[in-house]
């Protein structure tokens, strides 16, 4: 259980929710129960299969604090109190935003946020395999990557940030086989591959994307956003722009170096993957469960968030991303704080 922002995530998947008074129950399987104030909250976001009580949900519509229920895994499944209402309202600042120029604003700290992780990716394997990997090649993309942070910062058009933010992606995967630290036979890497991907680190890559969209898109539902209309992503049917943008943020962070870990500790092998005749490569269904439960084991390990300075899991990132835009559409902090990993 943690409290952020005025949130009470409950990620313990085995928590009944109940009322007592003007109290949340959070009840324990062991039998133990904690209490908190209902009135502290402005929402709850639970992950747990066991739910709440008709009480509290009755109590939660009536003082307009919604409850967003998520699987244990993190898909969005409901929401109770407060959609009709304020939920509608934050919408419609969302789409005028996204349809005028200010967007650029959000998008450029999205990306100063995504430029700043992945030059934080390079230099780290600088720092902990400089006997391994080329140190000299890692830095110089990083000083790249830093010089095109600095021009997003005065970008003023979305063509311009977009190439901006290309040129840096290319500097970016034109380095990434140096972080690839055994087998590199196997799990070589000369450039981004998507629809198929073609090589064995490229369909690691894409499934955890995927995956990760998934999750900023549940993540945005629960705070009332609209997953599809995006700030630097256009609008395109069936794409979710603004999960995309912000998994932006996220991608080299927490994708990447889940992807390098999986190759550098050799959770996964050569043998994990099925080529087929078009040239695509795919993780077997054996290797596709050992990624999504060592993903979900990655979802559980602590960090601190850069910007409350709280320690939350991995998994919340996207939530506590999420709140913190919604935050910023209603005026309630003054820009978007991207997240920058330290």
């Amino acid at each position: 259980m943690k409290q952020l922002l005025n949130t009470l995530y409950i990620t313990s998947e085995d928590v009944y929710l109940s009322l007592d008074g003007e109290n949340v129950v959070a009840q324990l399987a062991d039998g133990t129960a904690k209490q908190f104030p209902l009135h502290n909250f402005e929402s709850i976001v639970t992950f747990s299969y066991k739910g709440a009580s008709p009480a509290l949900m009755g109590k939660c519509v009536e003082y307009n604090i919604p409850i967003s229920f998520y699987t244990p895994s993190g898909r969005f499944l409901a929401q109770v109190g407060n959609d009709t209402n304020g939920n509608v309202l934050l919408r419609r600042v969302q789409f005028r935003l996204a349809d005028n120029d200010k967007r650029i604003e959000v998008a450029r700290n999205m990306i100063v946020g995504k430029l700043y992780n992945s030059k934080y990716v390079l230099l780290r394997c600088v720092r902990d395999h400089a006997m391994q990997a080329d140190t000299d090649r890692l830095r110089s993309a990083a000083e790249t990557i830093s010089r095109y942070m600095h021009e997003v910062l005065s970008a003023q058009t979305m063509d311009s940030l977009r190439g901006m933010e290309g040129n840096a992606a290319a500097e970016y995967f034109g380095v990434f086989s140096e972080m690839i630290l055994r087998d590199k036979t196997a799990f070589a890497f000369a450039a981004r591959t998507r629809r198929p991907p073609l090589d064995r680190v490229n369909a690691l890559l894409s499934f955890a994307y995927s995956l990760l969209t998934s999750m900023c898109a549940n993540a945005l539902r629960g705070v009332g956003l609209d997953p599809y209309v995006g700030f630097m992503h256009t609008d395109r049917a069936g794409r979710k722009s603004l999960a995309l943008d912000i998994v932006e943020e996220l991608r080299s962070v927490y994708a990447d170096r889940f992807v390098l870990t999986l190759i550098n500790n050799r959770i996964l092998s050569a043998n994990d993957f099925n080529i087929q005749n078009s040239g695509a490569v795919l993780l077997s269904d054996d290797a596709r469960k050992t990624f999504l439960s060592e993903w979900q084991k990655r979802k559980k390990e602590n960090l601190v968030h850069p910007f409350l300075g709280e320690q939350i899991p991995w998994g919340l990132v996207p939530h506590v991303q999420a709140l913190l835009l919604s935050r910023y559409l209603r005026n309630d902090i003054d820009e978007y704080p991207p997240f920058m990993w330290k």
